[in-house]
């Protein structure tokens, strides 16, 4: 034993209970990720699945929350198929891009509107 520490893989496995595989349907990295209700005694949460909840309150892309957590795709996944299961986050595809307005509008109107 080196005495060195064992770093963030331990952690890892604690977060998802050893789990490496989500449960349900599966769902890709543009899907969208949605808290349908906060719990009142977040009994059996970890962390992680509170920062969640929090983080998308507000549509939100399964990258984006993986980003925001600050962990692995895999771990990321793991715990939102476990809200999902619980009822507390939706996760749905995308809307087809021939019906989603163009971010880049949004952000030219944003600015002319800051214009005046």
């Amino acid at each position: 034993m080196t005495g060195e520490d064992p770093g963030p893989l331990i952690r890892l496995f604690g977060v998802t209970g050893g789990r490496a595989r989500p449960v349900g349907e599966s769902f890709d990295l543009v899907a969208i990720v949605t808290t349908v209700e906060m719990p009142f005694e977040p009994i059996g949460l970890v962390p992680e699945h509170l920062d969640v909840l929090s983080a998308c309150r507000r549509p939100t892309p399964v990258a984006d929350v993986a980003a925001h957590l600050k962990l692995p795709l895999n771990i990321t996944r793991v715990l939102l198929s476990e809200l999902r299961r619980e009822g507390l986050v939706t996760i749905d595809r995308p809307r087809p891009m021939g019906k989603t307005i163009d971010e880049r509008i949004y952000r030219e109107v944003l600015h002319g509107i800051r214009g005046l």
